[in-house]
């Protein structure tokens, strides 16, 4: 994934994240569905991805990418809030 600009990038976490919670439940009453539990694996992995790099250069979305950003200091609560302006 080439590095996107903050708000391209929010937009393809949203879709993505839009996705992986649809298969899950769709996965919740087809479990044995082998197709959509590896598309569900397929897009948790993208959302992954997305999240980690979206940490790296904005600073992070949720708390388990917060070790993804540059630098020796917790950068968790140093963005600005959503009512800020922040992540949205």
């Amino acid at each position: 994934m080439s590095q996107m600009c903050k708000e391209d990038l929010l937009n393809y976490i949203d879709e993505i994240s839009f996705t992986l919670y649809d298969l899950l439940l769709y996965l919740d009453t087809h479990p044995e569905d082998i197709e959509a539990l590896n598309c569900f694996r397929e897009y948790s992995q993208k959302r992954n991805q997305a999240l980690k790099e979206y940490a790296r250069f904005y600073g992070p979305l949720t708390a388990d990418t917060a070790e993804d950003t540059p630098g020796n200091t917790w950068k968790w609560s140093q963005q600005p809030w959503p009512w800020e302006g922040g992540a949205c």
